[in-house]
């Protein structure tokens, strides 16, 4: 588990699931197992260490603990977590990253009243 104080999640990926497509939701996503496509959603979106997404995430309020290759936006904040390996962008308001996470790309902050999606 990544962390226990999980608000507004109201989907999760589990760690045997694997999901050839995009996710489009309304609420936040955990996601244990794989995803071979898109996730975007309005609200959380938090990914364990065992995760592993091969598409963009686009989510309000980001942690990322595994694999990402794609691009990640959020007009909150992305967390990589020291486990977390992520080749792709990152669009951000706020950006937190642990020691030892692995990043390959580059950063942009969000500008107020800016859109992302």
């Amino acid at each position: 588990m990544i962390n226990k104080k999980i608000k507004n999640i109201q989907s999760m990926i589990g760690l045997d699931m694997i999901i050839d497509g995009s996710v489009n939701l309304d609420n936040g996503i955990i996601v244990y197992g794989q995803i071979k496509g898109s996730i975007k959603t309005k609200g959380p979106v938090r990914l364990a260490k065992s995760a592993i997404v091969n598409g963009d995430i686009v989510g309000s309020d980001i942690r990322i603990a595994g694999i990402v290759d794609g691009n990640i936006s959020s007009l909150g904040q992305v967390t990589l977590l020291k486990t977390c390996r992520v080749k792709g962008d990152i669009t951000y308001k706020k950006l937190i990253v642990e020691d030892g996470a692995e990043f390959e790309g580059k950063c942009e902050i969000v500008i107020e009243n800016s859109n992302i999606s």
